[in-house]
């Protein structure tokens, strides 16, 4: 039974989402079309493009997404601190960026207003601020916004999302890494590339190329990368090397997080490594020791290849790492004894 979305976001459990949005029937967001031969490659950047200003207007940051033919998928978070930390002037304007706008806060910002007309306009503030921090309003302002403009590209009317978005809630720091995995493994596992540098509009191949460009403008040496793509921003991971054992639990809860709760480095390697684990036809030899991240996490290679599958089960809106982890291992030693 579906369960309504009042249910699955709750902030104070938890900030980090994974939205999943397909298309309609034959309609396809991207991509190679197989039915009626036309090609729509472009508006990959379309969707890019509509997340990096979302994310300028939002008080919601992006950890991970993909795009893929007929669907994407994206790991957000919920900045609500950044949210309440807005003036009435900051919410209008950020508002009034996405919409026209009420006719009394556009008399506000040409400087007409006093009186008892500022407090009709607060309440109008409080109720965007509120909107400006909410997953689902993000999520409409990002598909309305492109289901209207394919359907003008293909001369039609008509539902372009099959319905509503997906959600799922991310507990804990197990949970979080391990759905940032799968979801930047998308073209991978689906036989369109054979490396992360070559996973196209994924947020893992956008890091890889800041990460290069990055050390070329520190000096050290290559040539310019790809052309940037209008990549929206993303989430930063820590900084420094040194582990931090206490990434499990500060993905739990509504806990303020200015950056995700692993290196950079470590992630990448995971990423890779999984994605070898994921195609035994790939070139290369998997190392024996697990990448430091999983350390990190407290997790072995056979849990974490339990996680990366569990992730992709649909009805799971409140995905657990660890309890899933726990459960995993009961059912191992009851088949074992």
């Amino acid at each position: 039974m579906t369960q309504p979305r009042s249910q699955i976001v709750q902030p104070e459990r938890t900030r980090y989402y994974h939205c999943v949005a397909r298309c309609v029937r034959r309609a396809w967001l991207c991509g190679e079309d197989d039915y009626t031969g036309k090609n729509f490659d472009h508006r990959k950047s379309w969707l890019l493009e509509r997340m990096k200003l979302l994310g300028e207007i939002f008080a919601i940051r992006i950890a991970a997404y993909a795009v893929m033919s007929n669907h994407y998928h994206v790991v957000l978070y919920l900045d609500i601190e950044q949210g309440r930390a807005w003036d009435r002037d900051e919410v209008i304007g950020r508002w009034t960026r996405l919409f026209s706008g009420d006719p009394l806060a556009r008399a506000y910002l040409r400087g007409g207003l006093d009186g008892a007309a500022l407090g009709q306009v607060d309440s109008l503030a409080a109720r965007w601020r509120e909107r400006l921090c909410d997953l689902s309003w993000y999520m409409r302002c990002l598909n309305e916004h492109l289901a209207r403009r394919a359907n003008a590209e293909d001369g039609c009317k008509g539902r372009f999302w099959e319905g509503r978005f997906k959600s799922q809630a991310l507990a804990d720091g197990a949970a979080l890494l391990s759905c940032m995995a799968y979801v930047d493994l998308n073209p991978v596992r689906a036989g369109l590339c054979g490396t992360l540098a070559d996973s196209d509009f994924t947020s893992v191949q956008a890091r890889l190329r800041e990460r290069a460009e990055a050390a070329r403008r520190d000096g050290a040496g290559g040539e310019a990368g790809e052309p940037v793509l209008p990549a929206p921003a993303l989430m930063p991971f820590r900084a420094g090397v040194e582990p931090r054992k206490t990434a499990l639990a500060e993905a739990v809860g509504g806990k303020p997080e200015a950056e995700l709760p692993f290196a950079l480095k470590d992630y990448i390697e995971l990423v890779d490594w999984t994605g070898r684990m994921a195609r035994p036809d790939k070139k290369g030899v998997i190392a024996a020791d697990a990448p430091a991240a999983l350390g990190e996490l407290c997790l072995d290679a056979a849990q974490w290849r339990m996680l990366t599958l569990e992730i992709q089960q649909r009805a799971m809106v409140l995905f657990h790492g660890l309890d899933r982890v726990k459960a995993w291992e009961r059912r191992r030693l009851k088949k074992a004894a």
